[in-house]
């Protein structure tokens, strides 16, 4: 591998976030540069892993193109690539593909064990959650609740504030704490860890537990896959040509678009599309499905149809499209819905019709590495593949693909693959939340699904107007729904639809996963003027009319 040196720049003419970014993603286009940051815009400053010997005209050059001023200060020679090892020569006990949740997950976990670990991540460290999914999306979303809420407060005539939007700086302060989290959460934390190797690199796996890294050759005991997934779209004629927004460009918006079409209605197309309806975009939601958030409680989602319509979008369900067009700089969507052909016209499309994993191109196939029929990696209930070597972790696997799945099942892979320890990969008690307003949160089973899973069904659910802490709150929007086996009162499934619905539907997780009844759940003793306390409410709506009852009242 060639030596790398550290070069500190002293840039001029950053003036916010978003100069910082656009001077970091400059310098990292340069032939040579391995990585480049800029710790803060105030700072002046930016730092630059390159190979030995780059030019510091070719940095400045890049700068200057960008709109800024630089030039070299300091640069010193490093003994080997970030953490210190690199080559064929040396010996890692486990090396683990991919630098976001799980593979973070699975490398420190093999560290506090006592292994040497080598970390591979081509491109930006952090995978999605932190650089283009959860971090960036819930900021936005946060943002947007409070400027709306500030606008029904000023309607009601509460009190008046300032009724403008300034979205850029909204989008700077959200790459700001891009930036800030995957700084301090991913590339802070390798220091910590000596065991772990950082590699920049592109792996691919050429047989057994051998492993081509940019030209390299590696024979690391077990390997971990945890290359997560990207954005899919599906094969509409029409659509690639068209250069539509994905989740992760569209984030990144620096003028918000007056209209915008929305193509997918599960969590992330809500998410965005509500976020820009409240920012002041006409959004014009489409689903091929019958009906929003197709794979949570149906009654959760006519609700929410209702609460998104009320709040002026357009939602369109059972629409199949049929081809795209851009002209004139807008475009245009034909689709059929009830057997009736319509034209939609937008500023702007976004695609949000889910993800697929990352394995093409990796010899997964070639080295005994089953894949499905979307890509995803097949494992067993270990999360080892068909090769013994090679085991997987994360959205790779196509299915739960939320970072707190990805980090259980990064440790799981790394223990099992380094100590044999058979531990097995339980995901049936996953906490699901959308992060609409209200937010949808669910654990378990539907009704439908219980059904026809064949279990003796008792149902109850409970609108939160009978939840004294929405009655206060004087916001009674959602419901909580229980559905309970009826011939051993265990909870199999609970969906809720409420303003922060997602911090409470741990109550019921722990209630699913440790087989708690609902005969426990009514007499347990929940904080009043809470919204969980629905669960205990909705527990004694099973048995009791709940308007019947007092405060408190069991």
């Amino acid at each position: 591998m060639a030596k790398l040196e550290k070069l500190e720049l002293n840039v001029q003419g950053m003036t916010c976030t978003s100069c910082a970014l656009h001077v970091e993603k400059a310098l990292e286009k340069v032939e040579g540069v391995k990585d480049a940051r800029v710790p803060c815009w105030e700072s002046g400053r930016a730092e630059v892993t390159a190979e030995s010997g780059i030019s510091a005209e070719q940095l400045a050059t890049a700068v200057r193109d960008a709109g800024y001023k630089t030039r070299v200060e300091r640069r010193k020679l490093l003994e080997s690539p970030s953490a210190g090892k690199s080559g064929s020569d040396e010996q890692y006990d486990l090396m683990v593909i991919g630098g976001g949740s799980a593979g973070f997950a699975a490398a420190i976990k093999g560290a506090e064990l006592g292994y040497q670990v080598a970390l591979v991540q081509a491109g930006t460290v952090g995978g999605t959650c932190v650089n283009v999914g959860c971090v960036p999306s819930k900021t936005l979303i946060r943002a947007m609740e409070q400027f709306h809420q500030a606008g029904e407060r000023r309607f009601r005539g509460v009190h008046t504030v300032a009724g403008h939007l300034a979205w850029p700086q909204v989008l700077d302060q959200k790459d700001k704490l891009v930036a800030e989290m995957r700084q301090s959460k991913y590339v802070d934390v390798l220091s910590a860890y000596p065991e772990i190797t950082y590699i920049d690199g592109r792996a691919r796996l050429t047989g057994g537990n051998s492993v081509e890294i940019d030209g390299q050759t590696y024979a690391p005991g077990k390997i971990v896959l945890a290359t997560g997934a990207s954005p899919w779209a599906p094969p509409i004629p029409g659509l690639q040509e068209a250069n539509y927004l994905t989740s992760t460009t569209a984030m990144d918006l620096r003028e918000r678009p007056d209209s915008l079409i929305v193509l997918g209605g599960n969590a992330v197309g809500l998410e965005l599309a509500q976020t820009f309806a409240r920012a002041g975009t006409y959004v014009t939601l489409i689903e091929l499905l019958p009906r929003i958030a197709p794979y949570e409680d149906e009654e959760v989602s006519e609700a929410l149809t209702g609460y998104l319509e009320a709040e002026g979008m357009r939602i369109m369900t059972a629409f199949e499209t049929q081809r795209v067009e851009k002209r004139a700089g807008r475009y245009s969507l034909t689709g059929v819905q009830d057997g009736l052909e319509m034209v939609l016209e937008a500023e702007q499309l976004l695609v949000a019709t889910g993800r697929r994993p990352n394995t093409a191109n990796m010899g997964l196939e070639e080295a005994s590495v089953r894949l499905g029929r979307r890509g995803e990696v097949l494992i067993n209930d270990r999360l080892q593949t068909d090769n013994p070597d090679v085991y997987a972790a994360g959205d790779v696997l196509g299915e739960n693909m939320f970072v707190y799945v990805a980090a259980y099942g990064g440790i799981l892979a790394a223990e099992n693959a380094l100590t044999g320890a058979g531990r097995v990969y339980d995901t049936s008690a996953i906490p699901r939340v959308t992060f609409t307003d209200p937010q949808i949160a669910s654990a378990g089973l539907t009704e439908v699904q219980a059904r026809e899973e064949g279990y003796e069904v008792q149902v109850s659910t409970l609108p939160m107007a009978y939840v004294p802490r929405a009655l206060a709150a004087h916001d009674t929007r959602g419901l909580i729904k229980l559905v309970v086996d009826g011939s051993t009162g265990r909870l199999l499934g609970a969906h809720v639809l409420a303003p922060e619905a997602g911090e409470i539907i741990q109550t019921a997780v722990l209630t699913i996963r440790f087989g708690i009844t609902v005969e426990q759940l009514r007499g347990t003793m929940f904080p009043y003027l809470t919204n969980v306390e629905g669960f205990k409410l909705a527990a004694l709506g099973l048995e009791k009319d709940v308007a019947l009852l007092s405060c408190c009242a069991g």
